[in-house]
């Protein structure tokens, strides 16, 4: 089993976005029984509370099925997930200060966007202080790098239905 987790600041917005997409990608191509994923957030901010009702209303749109509660990322997560996908530089700078801490190392640390071509920012937006329309450039950058990522994964681990 591939373990994935998806990581931004508060775990209401991108990274529950993202664990919602990629189960919907999954399921759809029949790997939701190799790989699984989570989403955590680096602060302490919301935890156990529903993604953000903007969140909820982009992921419907889309008919994306979209179950979370938020929590914050520990050390734990860092053994357990052979994955982690941060959604910004300032949560990749967070996640590497945790395996510094914990005198821990991680191979697969990654920006969602490394895995997105013909990018030059590598960092997906925060929606949290916009509109309606934040998200849906939100749910749009990550629906192209999760495909883009999932075709990694497929190749990297030889994943196949």
């Amino acid at each position: 089993m591939i373990k994935v987790l998806f990581v931004c600041l508060g775990n209401i917005c991108r990274s529950p976005l993202a664990e919602a997409i990629f189960n919907h990608k999954l399921k759809s191509v029949a790997l939701d029984y190799k790989i699984k994923c989570d989403s955590c957030g680096t602060s302490d901010y919301h935890i156990g509370e529903l993604p953000d009702e903007r969140t909820i209303t982009c992921a419907q749109k889309h008919k994306i099925p979209i179950s979370h509660r938020a929590r914050q990322l520990n050390r734990v997560d860092l053994r357990e997930f052979d994955y982690i996908i941060a959604m910004d530089q300032s949560n990749m700078d967070n996640i590497e200060q945790l395996i510094l801490k914990n005198s821990l190392k991680h191979q697969n640390v990654y920006l969602i966007r490394e895995f997105q071509p013909n990018t030059t920012n590598l960092d997906v937006p925060d929606p949290y202080y916009g509109g309606q329309d934040g998200f849906e450039n939100v749910y749009n950058i990550l629906d192209d790098s999760l495909n883009h990522f999932l075709e990694h994964l497929k190749l990297e681990h030889q994943v196949y239905v």
